[in-house]
Protein backbone atom coordinates (compact mmCIF):
# COMPACT_ATOMS: atom_id res chain seq x y z
CA UNK A 1 0.00 0.00 0.00
CA UNK A 2 3.19 1.97 0.81
CA UNK A 3 4.74 1.38 -2.31
CA UNK A 4 1.11 2.70 -4.11
CA UNK A 5 0.85 6.01 -2.38
CA UNK A 6 4.19 6.56 -2.94
CA UNK A 7 4.40 5.80 -6.61
CA UNK A 8 1.14 8.09 -7.18
CA UNK A 9 3.09 10.94 -5.62
CA UNK A 10 5.71 10.80 -7.46
CA UNK A 11 3.58 11.03 -10.93
CA UNK A 12 1.61 14.06 -8.99
CA UNK A 13 4.83 15.73 -8.65
CA UNK A 14 6.07 14.82 -12.60
CA UNK A 15 2.95 15.96 -13.94
CA UNK A 16 3.03 19.17 -11.54
CA UNK A 17 6.73 19.88 -12.92
CA UNK A 18 5.57 19.16 -16.14
CA UNK A 19 3.17 21.95 -16.45
CA UNK A 20 5.85 24.68 -14.75
CA UNK A 21 8.59 24.41 -16.91
CA UNK A 22 9.26 26.98 -18.62
CA UNK A 23 7.97 27.45 -22.21
CA UNK A 24 9.70 27.45 -24.99
CA UNK A 25 8.89 31.00 -26.42
CA UNK A 26 10.11 32.62 -22.64
CA UNK A 27 13.44 33.40 -24.38
CA UNK A 28 11.29 36.63 -25.53
CA UNK A 29 11.90 39.79 -23.78
CA UNK A 30 9.61 42.59 -22.91
CA UNK A 31 11.74 44.91 -24.01
CA UNK A 32 12.08 43.01 -27.61
CA UNK A 33 8.24 42.97 -28.28
CA UNK A 34 7.17 45.58 -30.83
CA UNK A 35 4.73 47.55 -30.05
CA UNK A 36 2.49 47.76 -32.83
CA UNK A 37 0.10 50.63 -34.64
CA UNK A 38 -2.34 51.16 -31.31
CA UNK A 39 -0.70 54.80 -31.43
CA UNK A 40 0.13 54.05 -28.02
CA UNK A 41 3.46 56.14 -26.93
CA UNK A 42 6.07 53.16 -24.58
CA UNK A 43 6.01 55.99 -22.28
CA UNK A 44 2.16 55.50 -21.75
CA UNK A 45 2.27 51.43 -21.07
CA UNK A 46 1.95 50.74 -17.71
CA UNK A 47 5.31 49.38 -16.16
CA UNK A 48 5.73 47.42 -12.94
CA UNK A 49 7.60 49.90 -10.34
CA UNK A 50 10.17 47.83 -9.44
CA UNK A 51 11.21 44.53 -11.37
CA UNK A 52 11.86 41.26 -9.95
CA UNK A 53 15.80 40.16 -9.65
CA UNK A 54 16.35 37.52 -12.53
CA UNK A 55 17.46 34.15 -10.53
CA UNK A 56 20.84 32.77 -11.94
CA UNK A 57 21.19 31.11 -14.50
CA UNK A 58 23.33 29.19 -16.75
CA UNK A 59 22.90 31.24 -20.34
CA UNK A 60 23.14 29.65 -23.53
CA UNK A 61 26.19 30.86 -25.83
CA UNK A 62 24.14 29.64 -28.37
CA UNK A 63 20.95 31.19 -27.47
CA UNK A 64 22.85 34.74 -26.54
CA UNK A 65 24.61 34.78 -29.77
CA UNK A 66 20.99 34.57 -31.86
CA UNK A 67 19.72 37.17 -29.60
CA UNK A 68 22.39 39.73 -30.78
CA UNK A 69 22.07 38.68 -34.07
CA UNK A 70 17.94 39.05 -33.69
CA UNK A 71 18.34 42.64 -32.19
CA UNK A 72 21.02 43.45 -34.38
CA UNK A 73 18.86 42.87 -37.38
CA UNK A 74 15.69 44.45 -36.02
CA UNK A 75 17.25 46.87 -34.74
CA UNK A 76 17.22 49.63 -37.86
CA UNK A 77 14.02 47.62 -39.52
CA UNK A 78 11.24 49.12 -40.93
CA UNK A 79 8.19 47.70 -43.29
CA UNK A 80 7.05 48.87 -46.57
CA UNK A 81 3.94 48.37 -48.22
CA UNK A 82 3.10 48.59 -51.56
CA UNK A 83 0.80 47.03 -54.44
CA UNK A 84 3.21 45.05 -55.84
CA UNK A 85 7.05 45.96 -55.32
CA UNK A 86 8.41 47.41 -57.78
CA UNK A 87 9.01 50.51 -55.96
CA UNK A 88 9.73 49.07 -52.39
CA UNK A 89 12.61 46.63 -53.70
CA UNK A 90 13.99 49.84 -55.48
CA UNK A 91 13.96 51.91 -52.67
CA UNK A 92 15.07 48.52 -50.44
CA UNK A 93 18.39 48.08 -53.14
CA UNK A 94 19.23 51.82 -53.51
CA UNK A 95 19.29 51.63 -49.45
CA UNK A 96 21.32 48.61 -48.80
CA UNK A 97 24.46 49.70 -49.34
CA UNK A 98 23.61 52.20 -46.73
CA UNK A 99 22.12 50.09 -44.21
CA UNK A 100 25.03 49.60 -42.28
CA UNK A 101 26.17 53.14 -42.15
CA UNK A 102 21.99 54.60 -41.59
CA UNK A 103 21.74 51.75 -39.10
CA UNK A 104 18.42 51.12 -41.64
CA UNK A 105 17.06 48.06 -43.25
CA UNK A 106 13.72 48.45 -45.05
CA UNK A 107 11.59 45.62 -45.94
CA UNK A 108 9.35 45.27 -49.09
CA UNK A 109 5.86 43.93 -48.49
CA UNK A 110 3.47 43.26 -51.09
CA UNK A 111 0.18 45.15 -50.09
CA UNK A 112 -3.55 43.89 -50.99
CA UNK A 113 -4.68 46.50 -52.55
CA UNK A 114 -4.59 50.54 -52.50
CA UNK A 115 -6.79 51.38 -50.35
CA UNK A 116 -5.43 48.36 -48.13
CA UNK A 117 -2.37 49.51 -47.81
CA UNK A 118 -2.93 52.86 -46.34
CA UNK A 119 -5.05 51.06 -43.78
CA UNK A 120 -2.10 48.64 -43.65
CA UNK A 121 0.16 51.42 -42.31
CA UNK A 122 -2.40 52.41 -39.80
CA UNK A 123 -3.09 49.18 -38.57
CA UNK A 124 -0.97 45.99 -39.05
CA UNK A 125 2.00 45.05 -37.10
CA UNK A 126 5.60 45.83 -38.73
CA UNK A 127 4.43 48.64 -41.35
CA UNK A 128 6.11 51.82 -41.04
CA UNK A 129 5.80 53.15 -44.55
CA UNK A 130 3.17 52.80 -47.79
CA UNK A 131 2.41 53.87 -51.36
CA UNK A 132 -0.39 54.81 -51.95
CA UNK A 133 -2.02 56.55 -54.81
CA UNK A 134 -3.87 59.85 -54.68
CA UNK A 135 -7.24 58.74 -55.17
CA UNK A 136 -7.33 56.00 -52.49
CA UNK A 137 -6.39 58.97 -49.90
CA UNK A 138 -9.02 60.43 -51.42
CA UNK A 139 -11.60 57.57 -50.86
CA UNK A 140 -10.02 57.31 -47.26
CA UNK A 141 -10.95 61.17 -46.57
CA UNK A 142 -14.23 60.77 -47.95
CA UNK A 143 -15.22 57.55 -46.14
CA UNK A 144 -12.80 57.36 -43.37
CA UNK A 145 -12.33 53.86 -41.74
CA UNK A 146 -12.44 55.51 -38.10
CA UNK A 147 -12.54 59.07 -37.32
CA UNK A 148 -9.43 61.25 -36.97
CA UNK A 149 -7.94 59.22 -39.50
CA UNK A 150 -5.72 62.06 -40.72
CA UNK A 151 -4.21 61.79 -36.94
CA UNK A 152 -2.92 58.50 -37.38
CA UNK A 153 -0.96 59.02 -41.37
CA UNK A 154 1.14 61.29 -42.64
CA UNK A 155 3.18 61.62 -46.11
CA UNK A 156 6.90 62.00 -46.96
CA UNK A 157 6.53 63.22 -50.64
CA UNK A 158 4.45 62.86 -53.33
CA UNK A 159 5.96 60.51 -55.95
CA UNK A 160 5.89 59.85 -59.73
CA UNK A 161 2.92 59.16 -61.39
CA UNK A 162 0.65 55.94 -62.72
CA UNK A 163 -0.58 55.79 -65.91
CA UNK A 164 -4.04 54.46 -66.89
CA UNK A 165 -3.50 51.94 -69.88
CA UNK A 166 -7.04 50.19 -71.17
CA UNK A 167 -5.92 47.51 -73.69
CA UNK A 168 -8.75 45.78 -75.58
CA UNK A 169 -9.26 44.42 -79.48
CA UNK A 170 -9.39 45.86 -82.24
CA UNK A 171 -13.57 46.40 -82.50
CA UNK A 172 -13.04 48.86 -79.09
CA UNK A 173 -12.34 52.60 -80.05
CA UNK A 174 -13.39 54.38 -77.41
CA UNK A 175 -14.56 54.13 -73.80
CA UNK A 176 -18.22 54.58 -74.75
CA UNK A 177 -17.73 51.12 -76.79
CA UNK A 178 -17.37 49.11 -73.60
CA UNK A 179 -20.87 50.04 -72.17
CA UNK A 180 -22.09 46.78 -71.06
CA UNK A 181 -19.20 45.07 -72.29
CA UNK A 182 -17.01 42.68 -70.16
CA UNK A 183 -13.85 45.17 -68.48
CA UNK A 184 -11.53 43.93 -66.24
CA UNK A 185 -10.98 46.77 -63.43
CA UNK A 186 -8.24 44.33 -61.25
CA UNK A 187 -8.88 42.99 -57.68
CA UNK A 188 -11.30 44.78 -55.84
CA UNK A 189 -9.63 47.42 -53.78
CA UNK A 190 -6.79 47.49 -55.81
CA UNK A 191 -5.47 51.09 -57.11
CA UNK A 192 -6.44 49.62 -60.45
CA UNK A 193 -9.74 48.89 -59.59
CA UNK A 194 -10.38 52.44 -57.72
CA UNK A 195 -9.18 54.66 -60.31
CA UNK A 196 -11.24 52.69 -63.28
CA UNK A 197 -14.26 53.04 -61.41
CA UNK A 198 -13.99 56.72 -60.59
CA UNK A 199 -12.87 57.27 -64.37
CA UNK A 200 -16.00 55.49 -65.80
CA UNK A 201 -18.26 56.77 -63.43
CA UNK A 202 -17.07 60.35 -64.76
CA UNK A 203 -17.32 59.48 -68.47
CA UNK A 204 -20.92 57.77 -67.59
CA UNK A 205 -19.63 54.31 -68.64
CA UNK A 206 -21.06 51.24 -67.21
CA UNK A 207 -19.40 48.50 -68.93
CA UNK A 208 -19.56 44.43 -67.11
CA UNK A 209 -16.91 44.79 -64.40
CA UNK A 210 -14.52 41.67 -63.79
CA UNK A 211 -11.97 41.26 -61.39
CA UNK A 212 -9.23 39.29 -62.45
CA UNK A 213 -5.72 39.24 -62.06
CA UNK A 214 -3.83 41.66 -64.59
CA UNK A 215 -2.04 38.40 -66.54
CA UNK A 216 -5.15 36.29 -66.28
CA UNK A 217 -7.03 39.01 -67.52
CA UNK A 218 -4.56 39.54 -70.73
CA UNK A 219 -5.39 35.92 -71.28
CA UNK A 220 -8.83 36.20 -71.52
CA UNK A 221 -8.27 39.31 -73.46
CA UNK A 222 -5.90 37.43 -76.07
CA UNK A 223 -8.65 34.89 -76.37
CA UNK A 224 -11.70 37.00 -76.96
CA UNK A 225 -13.40 36.16 -73.39
CA UNK A 226 -13.08 40.07 -72.24
CA UNK A 227 -13.72 43.11 -74.49
CA UNK A 228 -10.87 45.18 -72.46
CA UNK A 229 -8.65 45.42 -69.67
CA UNK A 230 -7.30 48.35 -67.43
CA UNK A 231 -4.86 48.53 -65.87
CA UNK A 232 -3.08 51.59 -63.86
CA UNK A 233 0.66 51.12 -63.56
CA UNK A 234 3.57 53.46 -64.54
CA UNK A 235 4.87 52.98 -68.19
CA UNK A 236 5.89 51.03 -69.80
CA UNK A 237 4.74 48.03 -68.11
CA UNK A 238 5.99 45.02 -67.64
CA UNK A 239 2.76 43.28 -67.80
CA UNK A 240 2.50 44.49 -71.96
CA UNK A 241 6.06 43.63 -73.21
CA UNK A 242 5.17 40.20 -75.00
CA UNK A 243 2.56 41.47 -77.02
CA UNK A 244 3.25 41.80 -80.72
CA UNK A 245 1.15 43.54 -83.95
CA UNK A 246 -0.15 40.94 -84.97
CA UNK A 247 -2.52 39.88 -82.45
CA UNK A 248 -4.22 43.45 -82.84
CA UNK A 249 -4.65 44.81 -79.56
CA UNK A 250 -4.36 48.37 -78.96
CA UNK A 251 -4.38 51.17 -76.43
CA UNK A 252 -7.76 53.11 -76.01
CA UNK A 253 -7.92 57.07 -75.22
CA UNK A 254 -8.98 58.56 -71.88
CA UNK A 255 -10.61 61.71 -73.08
CA UNK A 256 -13.94 63.78 -72.04
CA UNK A 257 -14.81 64.42 -68.94
CA UNK A 258 -12.28 63.01 -66.65
CA UNK A 259 -12.48 64.00 -63.06
CA UNK A 260 -10.00 66.78 -61.81
CA UNK A 261 -8.21 64.45 -59.60
CA UNK A 262 -6.53 62.93 -63.11
CA UNK A 263 -3.75 64.79 -64.95
CA UNK A 264 -3.53 63.92 -68.62
CA UNK A 265 -0.80 62.20 -70.50
CA UNK A 266 0.19 60.21 -73.68
CA UNK A 267 1.39 56.54 -74.01
CA UNK A 268 4.05 57.06 -76.90
CA UNK A 269 5.59 54.91 -79.17
CA UNK A 270 8.69 54.98 -76.87
CA UNK A 271 6.35 53.41 -74.51
CA UNK A 272 5.63 50.64 -76.52
CA UNK A 273 6.74 50.47 -79.51
CA UNK A 274 4.88 47.18 -80.91
CA UNK A 275 1.69 48.89 -79.41
CA UNK A 276 2.01 52.34 -80.19
CA UNK A 277 2.89 54.16 -83.73
CA UNK A 278 4.86 57.29 -83.97
CA UNK A 279 2.41 59.95 -85.26
CA UNK A 280 -0.53 58.54 -83.17
CA UNK A 281 0.42 59.17 -79.46
CA UNK A 282 -2.88 57.84 -77.26
CA UNK A 283 -4.16 60.66 -74.74
CA UNK A 284 -4.86 58.95 -71.39
CA UNK A 285 -4.95 60.27 -67.68
CA UNK A 286 -2.61 59.67 -64.77
CA UNK A 287 -2.94 59.54 -60.98
CA UNK A 288 -0.44 60.62 -58.25
CA UNK A 289 1.28 58.26 -55.97
CA UNK A 290 2.34 59.74 -52.06
CA UNK A 291 5.67 57.89 -49.58
CA UNK A 292 2.88 58.00 -46.52
CA UNK A 293 3.76 57.12 -42.72
CA UNK A 294 2.74 55.80 -39.92
CA UNK A 295 2.49 59.24 -37.36
CA UNK A 296 4.29 57.20 -34.60
CA UNK A 297 5.01 59.28 -31.36
CA UNK A 298 7.61 61.78 -31.00
CA UNK A 299 10.42 59.78 -28.91
CA UNK A 300 9.57 56.23 -29.17
CA UNK A 301 11.36 53.57 -30.81
CA UNK A 302 9.28 53.07 -34.13
CA UNK A 303 9.82 56.84 -34.16
CA UNK A 304 13.30 57.10 -34.50
CA UNK A 305 13.29 54.07 -36.95
CA UNK A 306 11.15 56.07 -39.35
CA UNK A 307 12.93 58.97 -39.08
CA UNK A 308 16.35 57.22 -39.90
CA UNK A 309 14.38 55.99 -43.06
CA UNK A 310 13.38 59.73 -44.08
CA UNK A 311 16.89 61.07 -43.87
CA UNK A 312 18.64 58.11 -45.46
CA UNK A 313 15.37 58.92 -48.21
CA UNK A 314 16.38 62.35 -49.42
CA UNK A 315 19.99 61.83 -48.57
CA UNK A 316 20.51 59.14 -51.12
CA UNK A 317 17.67 60.06 -53.29
CA UNK A 318 20.35 60.67 -56.41
CA UNK A 319 21.28 56.83 -55.67
CA UNK A 320 17.52 56.10 -55.90
CA UNK A 321 16.76 58.06 -59.11
CA UNK A 322 19.77 55.97 -60.80
CA UNK A 323 17.90 53.02 -60.60
CA UNK A 324 14.81 53.85 -62.95
CA UNK A 325 13.63 56.37 -64.92
CA UNK A 326 10.57 56.95 -63.28
CA UNK A 327 11.84 57.93 -59.95
CA UNK A 328 12.81 61.20 -61.76
CA UNK A 329 9.45 62.50 -62.19
CA UNK A 330 8.70 64.02 -58.91
CA UNK A 331 9.30 66.84 -56.83
CA UNK A 332 9.93 66.30 -53.14
CA UNK A 333 8.29 69.64 -52.19
CA UNK A 334 5.02 68.71 -54.01
CA UNK A 335 2.22 68.71 -51.25
CA UNK A 336 -0.89 66.28 -50.67
CA UNK A 337 -4.19 68.33 -50.45
CA UNK A 338 -5.81 67.43 -47.24
CA UNK A 339 -3.14 65.46 -45.81
CA UNK A 340 -0.18 66.56 -43.27
CA UNK A 341 3.81 65.78 -43.92
CA UNK A 342 5.32 63.69 -41.81
CA UNK A 343 7.40 66.21 -39.52
CA UNK A 344 10.85 64.63 -40.12
CA UNK A 345 10.22 65.00 -43.14
CA UNK A 346 9.30 68.70 -43.15
CA UNK A 347 12.77 69.20 -40.77
CA UNK A 348 14.42 67.23 -43.45
CA UNK A 349 13.33 69.98 -46.58
CA UNK A 350 13.77 72.83 -44.39
CA UNK A 351 17.48 71.56 -43.42
CA UNK A 352 18.36 71.06 -47.39
CA UNK A 353 16.86 74.42 -48.29
CA UNK A 354 14.06 73.51 -49.70
CA UNK A 355 10.58 75.35 -49.30
CA UNK A 356 7.87 72.79 -48.69
CA UNK A 357 4.53 73.67 -50.98
CA UNK A 358 2.41 73.70 -48.44
CA UNK A 359 4.08 77.36 -47.09
CA UNK A 360 2.82 78.65 -50.70
CA UNK A 361 -0.57 79.64 -52.05
CA UNK A 362 -0.84 76.82 -54.96
CA UNK A 363 -4.09 76.57 -56.21
CA UNK A 364 -2.92 73.67 -58.33
CA UNK A 365 -2.59 71.35 -55.77
CA UNK A 366 -5.73 72.13 -54.37
CA UNK A 367 -8.40 69.43 -54.93
CA UNK A 368 -11.89 69.81 -56.62
CA UNK A 369 -13.57 70.66 -53.70
CA UNK A 370 -10.90 73.36 -51.78
CA UNK A 371 -10.88 75.19 -56.00
CA UNK A 372 -14.67 75.23 -55.71
CA UNK A 373 -15.07 76.86 -52.69
CA UNK A 374 -12.05 79.58 -53.15
CA UNK A 375 -13.57 80.15 -56.69
CA UNK A 376 -16.99 80.67 -55.41
CA UNK A 377 -15.71 82.89 -52.51
CA UNK A 378 -14.10 84.90 -54.88
CA UNK A 379 -17.14 84.98 -57.20
CA UNK A 380 -19.31 86.03 -54.10
CA UNK A 381 -16.49 89.23 -53.78
CA UNK A 382 -16.79 89.91 -57.05
CA UNK A 383 -20.56 89.71 -56.90
CA UNK A 384 -20.18 91.89 -54.10
CA UNK A 385 -18.00 94.63 -55.70
CA UNK A 386 -20.16 95.02 -58.74
CA UNK A 387 -23.04 95.93 -56.61
CA UNK A 388 -20.97 98.45 -54.78
CA UNK A 389 -19.55 99.76 -58.25
CA UNK A 390 -23.09 100.18 -59.44
CA UNK A 391 -24.01 101.72 -56.35
CA UNK A 392 -21.53 104.41 -56.50
CA UNK A 393 -22.38 105.23 -60.18
CA UNK A 394 -25.68 105.84 -59.08
CA UNK A 395 -25.55 107.79 -56.85
CA UNK A 396 -22.26 109.56 -58.39
CA UNK A 397 -21.18 110.60 -54.89
CA UNK A 398 -18.07 113.04 -54.75
CA UNK A 399 -15.48 112.52 -52.62
CA UNK A 400 -13.28 115.10 -51.68
CA UNK A 401 -9.78 114.46 -49.99
CA UNK A 402 -8.31 116.57 -48.16
CA UNK A 403 -5.14 117.22 -45.29
CA UNK A 404 -5.00 118.85 -42.19
CA UNK A 405 -2.20 120.96 -43.72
Amino acid sequence: MGRRRNASRAVLMALCGLFTATPIWAEARDDQLQNDQSQLDESQIARPAHKPKPSARHVDPAAQLRHQMRDKINRGLVGIVSEGTDETVDMALALTAYAEHDGLRLLPIAGAGASQNAVDVMLTHGIDFGVVQTDALDEIKRNPPFSGVEDYLGYITRLYDRQVQILAGPDIQSVGDLTAKKVNFGLPDSGTHTTATNIFKALGVEPDVANFPHPLALDKLRRGEIAALVYVATKPSRLFQDIRPEEHLHFVPVIGNVPADYTPTTITSDDYPELVSNDAPVKTAAVGTVLVAYNWPAGSGRYQRVTRFVEAFFTHINDLQARHPKWHQFDVTSSVAGWTRFSPAVERLKKAGLTPEESRTDVAQFDRQQREALFHAFAQRVALFSEFAAHQTAHRQTIVAYDNH
